[in-house]
């Protein structure tokens, strides 16, 4: 049978004091909690010897008791004594059928429970626990007795959520649809993209995230979406902005030019004397709204003037006799 050292195994002095002993205790199960270390048998080891020290020292008749004991232990072990042949029987737990069994007091259940979980105070203790302090369970006052059968589950914990940044392009962001994604464990998921999405927009994939403990469900991926500038469009919200070429003469006369939407092309009226730069708004072809994709923005098309190029004499001449006539 293994004698533990349970000021070692807290990392304490044999003078600490009841509030050092606590102190040590929460610091140690605070980062080596089962809920803290999923899946590590290590630290669930470790745990259990620290939750077996903390049961100990911070019980004062435990304490007495245990540093009695280690009095004489340590003259029969520098005797070259070896535990199996050691007289355990003045040490038996009065705790055994018949006797006494201890309690702690080192915080109350409440207390406990919010600082580690409603599972921290469960865990089997070690053959040298049980011949000293016997099994137990938890008192009617609200201690902790220890109890070898019962094993310490880790409280069920939902998987963590995860985030993945996504480009696409404009016309995606437009008609939505769907993108294969492959992520580094292999995994390959369709990701399904909403009509109307924006940059920042957060698409929640549901249980495509981290896997869960305990039974748990798992998390949720999140796709944080970046919709690329597109060469043609710019977007401001759900309203697209195009900039429209139109000859001088159309601009001068008057008439019809088309525009082109992500969806269709429809054909704009310009009125005679059409300034370049000025703005018209076509109602309803912009981007779909993303919570009600059958409602759209709508889509300004600014135009810009064309001079014409490489004019030949003759039209250089009507133009001179033009600005004579405008001058006049």
């Amino acid at each position: 049978m293994e004698v533990k050292d349970y000021y070692q195994t807290l990392g304490v002095s044999k003078n600490a004091t009841t509030e050092e002993i606590k102190k040590a205790y929460r610091k140690l199960a605070r980062k080596y909690h089962p809920d803290v270390n999923p899946g590590d048998a290590t630290a669930e080891e470790r745990f259990k010897d620290i939750n077996e020290a903390n049961e100990v020292l911070s019980d004062p008749d435990k304490r007495q008791k245990y540093d009695k004991f280690g009095s004489q232990w340590q003259q029969y072990e520098r005797a070259g004594g070896a535990a199996d042949d050691f007289d355990w029987s003045q040490w038996a737990s009065a705790g055994q059928p018949g006797g006494r069994r201890g309690y702690t007091q080192t915080v109350s259940p409440e207390e406990f429970e919010q600082i580690f979980g409603s599972q921290a105070g469960a865990g089997g203790f070690s053959d040298f626990f049980e011949t000293m302090f016997g099994g137990g369970r938890r008192g009617a006052g609200g201690g902790f007795y220890s109890d070898p059968r019962q094993q310490y589950q880790p409280r069920p914990r939902k998987g963590r959520d995860a985030e993945y940044d996504l480009d696409i392009t404009l016309q995606e962001a437009f008609n939505g649809g769907t993108r294969s994604l492959q992520f580094e464990d292999g995994r390959v998921i369709e990701a399904k993209i909403p009509r109307g999405v924006h940059s920042g927009s957060r698409v929640r994939l549901s249980g495509l995230g981290g896997a869960g403990s305990g039974g748990a469900e798992a998390g949720d991926l999140y796709l944080k979406i970046n919709v690329l500038p597109d060469t043609v469009f710019q977007r401001e919200g759900d309203d697209l902005k195009v900039t429209l070429p139109v000859d001088l003469f159309t601009l001068l006369l008057g008439g019809s030019v088309p525009v082109s939407a992500l969806d269709r092309t429809v054909k704009l009226t310009i009125p005679k004397g059409t300034n370049s730069g000025k703005s018209f708004r076509l109602n309803g072809l912009g981007m779909p709204k993303i919570k009600n994709p059958s409602q759209r923005g709508d889509l300004y098309a600014t135009v810009e003037a064309q001079i014409p190029q490489n004019l030949s004499k003759e039209e250089e001449e009507l133009l001179e006799k033009w600005r004579e006539l405008r001058a006049g």
